[in-house]
C-alpha cells in the first residue's frame, strides 16, 4: 500500500473511529484502506446499499472483522444523520474523524443547469458536510480531540453547481477550524486534484465540449493534477494523521502525501528527459529565484485581516493552480531534484510553472489599479513583471 511507504507507523490513528462519507468505492474506500492501516477503524457512511455493503466486505476481508461497519446514509437527510451517529457510537463507542467525500458533481453553463440540480448539489455538498459538523463535532469538543474534514475540488468553467458547494465547503472548513481554536479539535479542507474514476473520465468529453477546446488538450490540462485513486485516499488518511500541521487550511492530497515523506509513482507512460549537469544547474538557479519570491510574497499573508487572507489565498489558488502549500513544496523538490543532477527526479515532479506565470500576469493587472502614483506603479509593475518573465524562463529549461 502506498501509505506504508512514508514516515507513518500502522499506530499513527490506533484506537480512533472515522467516518467517511461516500465511501462505497473509489476515493472513499481508499481512504478507509489507508485508514485502517493506520490503525482507525471506519464507518462507511454510503447511500448505495450494495456498494457499501461490498466495500465494507472487503476492508474487512483485507484487515480483519470489525474494521469497518456499513450504515447507509443519505447526507442531504437530517434523519439519517442521525441515524448515522446513533450507529456509529453504539458499534464503536465514539467518532473521532470525519471526512465529507460524500459529492454529485453537475456539469453545466450556469444558465442552463435547472435549479433543482442547484438545489441537490447544495443538499449534498454544502447541507450534507454542515449536518454532520453539527452532528459529531459537540462530542469531539466534549473530548477535546477530533479532526473533522472537508473536501475541496479543482473547478473550471461550466461546474459552477458542483465548484460553488465545494468552495462553500472551503469556507465551512476554515470557519469551523477559527471557531474550535484551542479546543484539541482540527478541521481543513483538502482537494484529491484529478483522480481518474468512472464517473470522472465519463465527464471529461463533456466538459470538453462545453469549454470548446479538444478532449486532447483538456486531457493534457487535466494531467498535471491527475493522481491515482489509491494516492488520493491515501492523501486524505495522511492529512488526517498530521492534522495539527493541515488544520485551518486548503490543501491537497499531493501535498499531504510529500508531508508524509510519501513519493508519488510515477506515470507508466511518462516521458524520460535527460538533463545535463548545466541544465540542472540552470534549473536551479531559476528555482531558486522563483522559490525566494514566491516566499516572499505569501510570507506576511498571515499578518492581513482574515477577509484579506482568504481574498489572496483563493486568488492565488485560482491562477497558480494550487495552493501556496503545494507550491512551495513542489519547488522545494523540484530544487532538490536538480541539485541532485537527476534528470528523472526532474520529470517526476511535473511542476506546472506556466500557471504559475499567470498568477504573476494577474497580479500585473491588478496592480495597475492599486497604485496611484505613476512612478511608484511603473517601478512596482516592473518587479511584477520580473517575477513572471523568471517562471517563464524556469518553464522553458523544463520543457527543454
Amino acid at each position: 500500500m502506498l501509505i506504508e511507504t512514508g514516515k507513518f507507523t500502522r499506530e499513527a490513528l490506533a484506537g480512533k473511529v472515522a467516518v467517511v462519507t461516500g465511501a462505497g468505492g473509489g476515493i472513499g474506500y481508499e481512504a478507509c484502506r489507508s485508514l485502517i492501516w493506520l490503525g482507525a477503524r471506519t464507518v462507511v457512511a454510503e447511500i448505495n446499499k450494495k456498494n457499501g455493503q461490498e466495500s465494507v466486505r472487503k476492508l474487512n476481508e483485507e484487515f480483519g472483522p470489525d474494521s469497518a461497519l456499513f450504515v447507509q446514509t443519505d447526507v442531504g437527510d437530517e434523519k439519517s444523520i442521525r441515524k448515522l451517529s446513533v450507529e456509529a457510537a453504539r458499534h464503536y463507542g465514539q467518532v473521532d474523524i470525519v471526512i465529507n467525500n460524500a459529492t454529485i458533481a453537475a456539469l453545466g453553463a450556469v444558465e442552463d443547469v435547472p435549479i433543482e440540480t442547484w438545489d441537490e448539489s447544495y443538499r449534498v455538498n454544502l447541507r450534507g458536510p454542515v449536518l454532520l459538523a453539527r452532528a459529531f463535532v459537540p462530542a469531539m469538543v466534549e473530548r477535546k480531540s477530533g479532526v473533522f474534514v472537508c473536501v475541496s475540488s479543482l473547478g473550471t468553467a461550466f461546474m459552477g453547481p458542483y465548484e460553488a458547494m465545494k468552495a462553500a465547503q472551503v469556507h465551512l472548513g476554515t470557519t469551523l477550524d477559527a471557531e474550535l481554536e484551542n479546543s484539541g479539535v482540527y478541521a481543513f479542507t483538502i482537494g484529491p486534484g484529478f483522480v481518474p474514476t468512472e464517473t470522472a473520465l465519463s465527464a471529461v468529453p463533456k466538459l470538453a465540449g462545453m469549454m470548446g477546446i479538444p478532449m486532447d488538450e483538456l486531457r493534457v490540462i487535466l494531467k498535471q493534477q491527475t493522481i491515482s485513486v489509491e494516492a488520493a485516499g491515501a492523501g486524505f488518511a495522511a492529512a488526517v494523521a498530521l492534522a495539527g500541521q493541515f488544520h485551518g487550511q486548503e490543501t491537497a492530497s499531493v501535498a499531504a502525501l510529500v508531508a508524509a515523506g510519501i513519493d508519488l509513482p510515477k506515470d507508466g507512460d511518462a516521458v524520460q528527459v535527460a538533463y545535463t549537469n548545466d541544465e540542472c544547474d540552470q534549473i536551479l538557479a531559476m528555482t531558486g529565484k522563483v522559490l525566494a519570491v514566491l516566499k516572499e510574497q505569501t510570507g506576511g499573508w498571515k499578518q492581513r485581516s482574515v477577509f484579506e487572507q482568504q481574498w489572496l489565498v483563493r486568488s492565488f489558488k485560482k491562477y497558480a493552480g494550487m495552493t501556496v502549500e503545494e507550491w512551495l513544496e513542489t519547488l522545494e523538490r523540484l530544487q532538490a531534484a536538480a541539485q541532485a543532477h537527476s534528470g528523472d527526479g526532474i520529470g517526476a515532479v511535473r511542476a506546472p510553472v506556466r500557471a504559475l506565470a499567470e498568477y504573476h500576469a494577474y497580479m500585473y493587472e491588478m496592480g495597475k489599479g492599486f497604485i496611484k502614483d505613476p512612478a511608484e506603479r511603473e517601478k512596482n509593475l516592473a518587479i511584477v513583471r520580473g517575477w513572471q518573465a523568471d517562471a517563464e524562463e524556469l518553464e522553458k529549461l523544463l520543457k527543454k
